[in-house]
């Protein structure tokens, strides 16, 4: 299942760029009377929410994109008015990209299988091992302090980049409490590298080779990666995004495992339960 997963999103995408260009060439033929406004709509909408995500350097977003959806439906019915209650081709345009596609990617896509994770709340966090500098780094040599830990997908994830952004742009904060902070991912260290160089915070940055500490936390998603990417020298598994924090020792205090890639919790809620540490 996970592999029609990974060529889905690429094809999602381009259905809708492709959709788009045709409609507005079509409109620019037939006049804005034409059903093919109705599937600009519905075409431009996913289009619009990518442009966004890949632009603007968003970390979350809502879990069902309803906007993206009404987009959808109401670009396709305003085709169907348009086409005199015939069923014209721009509205199966409009219905296959905006209904169907934006469908399957919100409720199939963007969601994972119930799995068990072995990083909750209260538990001790099992051994495993990280890449640092060419070096293999044992997980327990990393929590002698309190710990911030991000596991995320890789560079080819724009909302994974934006999150590392943002905790660069919260690391004064992060520091301030004593908080190491993990940045871990399957990618190269040299992908890994090209990011750091975007942050002005001495983050951390550790990989994950072929997902084995991913594996032993229960978070790995199998062929998590778009298909394609294996070309540029990602993985075809990756992490689901994962947030957690350690206490001095590796007892984990707080821990996020999202069910969509696409929903992931706000900086607040770290600061909140390490703000609770302190006071313990």
């Amino acid at each position: 299942m996970n592999r029609l997963k990974s060529a889905y999103v690429s094809t999602y995408i381009t259905a809708a760029l492709v959709g788009l260009a045709t409609s507005l060439v079509m409109v620019a033929r037939h006049g804005t009377a034409s059903p093919w406004l109705g599937s600009v709509l519905a075409c431009g909408a996913p289009v619009a929410f990518f442009a966004r995500v890949y632009v603007r350097g968003v970390a979350r977003t809502s879990a069902n994109l309803p906007g993206v959806l009404a987009a959808g439906v109401v670009g396709t019915a305003i085709s169907m008015a348009l086409g005199a209650g015939a069923l014209p081709s721009a509205a199966v345009v409009g219905a296959v990209v905006g209904i169907v596609g934006t469908l399957l990617y919100v409720y199939w896509y963007s969601r994972f299988a119930p799995a068990e994770s072995a990083v909750r709340a209260g538990a001790t966090l099992p051994p495993f091992v990280l890449v640092e500098g060419g070096c293999d780094v044992a997980s327990g040599a990393l929590v002698a302090r309190a710990a911030l830990w991000i596991f995320y997908r890789g560079n080819w994830c724009p909302l994974c980049v934006a999150q590392v952004r943002e905790i660069c742009a919260q690391y004064a904060e992060l520091a301030r409490r004593g908080v190491e902070v993990y940045l871990v991912s399957p990618q190269p260290e040299s992908y890994a590298a090209g990011l750091a160089s975007r942050c002005d915070a001495p983050l951390r940055f550790l990989r994950d080779r072929d997902n084995r500490a991913a594996a032993v936390l229960g978070i790995v998603e199998r062929h998590g990666v778009p298909a394609g990417m294996q070309l540029l020298g990602y993985d075809s598994d990756a992490p689901r995004p994962t947030v957690f924090i350690t206490a001095p020792g590796g007892r984990v205090v707080y821990c996020d495992v999202t069910d969509n890639y696409r929903v992931r919790p706000e900086p607040s809620q770290y600061f909140a339960v390490l703000d609770r540490m302190a006071l313990a």
